[in-house]
């Protein structure tokens, strides 16, 4: 339990760094907090954010981790891929992106699209 502890207040130390690091802007993170602008870059100073807040922070920020593909399984999926456009099974790019900007939104939600 020490561990954990320890891991939280170092999180909570460092968390302007991490914020700083992310590939998300800020704006949207605090909309993704649900913290009013000023709060939250009063509370980003002070280093106070609660655990339940700093566990919206990553999920919002946590970029989803790629397993490494083999040059094999990557041409399979092309040949898929291929076969999908010959058969029609295609989305049009205004589906693409709509679908896309849900999933965004949906992100680190616990009913993800």
């Amino acid at each position: 339990m020490i561990a954990e502890i320890e891991k939280f207040i170092e999180i909570q130390n460092s968390i302007d760094e991490i914020l700083k690091n992310s590939p998300f802007k800020m704006s949207y993170i605090i909309e993704k907090s649900g913290i009013k602008k000023p709060t939250f870059f009063k509370k980003l100073k002070e280093k106070r954010f609660t655990p339940e807040e700093l566990l919206v922070i990553s999920k919002t920020i946590e970029v989803k981790q790629w397993r490494n593909e083999t040059k094999e399984e990557i041409l399979e999926s092309l040949k898929k891929s291929e076969e999908d456009i010959r058969n029609g099974r295609v989305y049009s790019y205004e589906e693409v992106k709509e679908r896309s900007k849900k999933r965004l939104e949906n992100y680190g939600n616990e009913n993800p699209i």
